[in-house]
């Protein structure tokens, strides 16, 4: 294991193998025996547990509350909404029957042909129709709404290409699903959740991000508007991170799901749906890690602070252990995860490179000659610079070294994410541009065919039409790359994962 420790690919020969590499060395997730699907271990476990406690106290702070909903779904159910079962029938699951027997001839078990589902289910790939057929019990006057939910949960996507957290057949997430009273209220919901993602990206993960509203092509199946985080990834490529998508009324008509207004008028009601999923483990990996394994925010790792004590003998380990236990329980005091790692069946070179891999933001070395000096080694994990520093203070001093950290990460991820931006007027140099990486800003007439042809010919699609401006000329209107046809602002092309 310590030798495979220091093969890590480096990103500038292979990123994707850098990657792969990374997960499974950093011990975050390995393939599973089922095709498609991954099993997450204890320490990528932790760092999505991490994620998704700080979700769920954000979106509880905007009056939402948890329920759970059922895995399998009737087929009829995904019949009712048309682009909805479009944008989703490849993708499904689907279970025939109930029950397995021994088979006759002694080869194992076999699905018994008794056993036949009066209808199929679906293994839920996301949870809009079971829900939305279950708000129509729960629903009658404009006093049953807003119903505010979320749920915590897995899905299963049938992927043919997989990818550790990038892209499995089942991954982890969270889907909101509101239901409203009025078009405004819903569409505010969605913009609201959006950005309770875009802070939860740049606060605690340390990634920029880019909020704005996908084109008709990309939106959400059944949705009428889709609004989307984007992220740049070391690579040059985009990561959508989050999604929170406008519903309209699609859904209501579809399960006639109808109210009585203040008017004393039945309505249909209006909804929104929201998700983050376990994908957000790859845009982490992806926009900090280096060439020495992952670099972790602190906000986020589950481990902060490790301590490692270097001794010759059991008496010199007993006398650090008792200085250590005194400064681990200030640090713990001050609500930092810290672990003292004085555990004898590894050496400290060891140790030192499994938590740079695993990306630990800060490592403290204890001596012998540091015990007698009354000092520490610290070593941040961002930069990989070390220093010698007095115990004296040195809780506080931790602290405000976490802080440093995640402000650095951050401002290096965005310093690089703007780097990578670039503006084109034509269709050739985009084609160039595209080559390099990064996201580009381009006019686009608005149509289907023409998105399709970018597509089809460079392998960029238009990731959002962002809300901010990099530009002073990126809301005018100007001419179509392509076409030449009028095009009301720029938008936002890239290759992606």
């Amino acid at each position: 294991m310590a030798v495979e420790l220091k093969g890590l690919t480096k990103r500038s020969e292979n990123y994707s193998q850098w990657y792969n590499e990374l997960v499974v060395k950093a011990d975050l997730a390995e393939q599973s025996a089922v095709r498609g699907c991954m099993v997450i271990k204890p320490y990528g476990y932790a760092i999505w547990e991490k994620m998704q406690r700080q979700l769920d106290d954000m979106f509880k702070q905007t009056g939402h509350q948890n329920a759970y909903f059922p895995l399998l779904i009737p087929k009829s159910f995904l019949c009712r909404e048309a682009e909805h079962v479009e944008g989703f029938a490849k993708e499904c699951a689907v279970v025939t029957h109930y029950r397995l027997k021994n088979d006759p001839n002694g080869e194992g078990v076999v699905v018994d042909p008794e056993a036949k589902l009066e209808e199929e289910l679906i293994v839920r790939p996301t949870s809009e129709t079971i829900i939305w057929n279950t708000y129509k019990n729960w629903i009658n006057s404009y006093r049953d709404l807003p119903i505010l939910c979320n749920q915590w949960a897995n899905v299963l996507r049938w992927e043919m290409r997989t990818r550790l957290f990038l892209r499995t057949a089942e991954f982890l997430w969270q889907e909101g699903h509101t239901a409203h009273a009025t078009r405004e209220e819903a569409e505010a919901e969605a913009i609201k959740m959006l950005n309770v993602y875009g802070e939860f990206a740049e606060k605690y993960m340390a990634v920029p991000v880019v909020k704005g509203v996908k084109s008709a092509n990309e939106r959400f199946a059944g949705a009428l508007d889709t609004y989307t985080i984007e992220a740049m990834m070391q690579d040059g490529k985009a990561l959508q991170s989050g999604t929170s998508h406008f519903l309209g009324q699609n859904f209501a008509k579809a399960f006639d799901v109808q109210f009585v207004n203040k008017e004393n008028k039945m309505e249909y009601v209006w909804a929104t749906s929201w998700g983050v999923s376990t994908r957000l483990m790859g845009a982490l990996i992806m926009t900090h890690s280096d060439d020495n394994g992952l670099v972790l925010p602190p906000h986020l790792a589950p481990i902060q602070v490790v301590i490692v004590p270097i001794y010759k003998n059991e008496a010199q380990l007993e006398a650090i252990n008792q200085k250590v236990e005194g400064i681990v329980n200030r640090l713990r005091e001050m609500g930092i995860s810290v672990k003292y790692d004085n555990a004898d069946n590894k050496r400290p070179g060891f140790k030192f490179a499994d938590y740079e891999v695993k990306g630990v933001p800060v490592r403290l070395v204890m001596g012998g000659r540091d015990l007698e000096n009354n000092t520490v080694e610290v070593m941040r994990r961002d930069t990989l610079e070390k220093e010698t520093r007095t115990c004296d203070g040195i809780e506080e001093y931790v602290k405000n070294l976490l802080e440093e950290i995640q402000k650095n990460i951050y401002q290096k991820a965005l310093d690089f994410r703007n780097k990578m931006i670039t503006t084109v007027d034509t269709y050739e140099e985009f084609k160039e541009k595209i080559e390099e990486g990064g996201f580009i800003l381009a006019h686009w007439d608005g149509t289907v065919e023409t998105e399709e042809k970018i597509k089809e010919e460079t392998k960029a699609t238009i990731r959002c039409i962002p809300f901010e401006s990099f530009n002073p000329d990126d809301k005018e209107p100007g001419k179509c790359m392509v076409t030449g046809k009028p095009s009301a602002c720029r938008v936002l092309f890239a290759r992606s994962y």
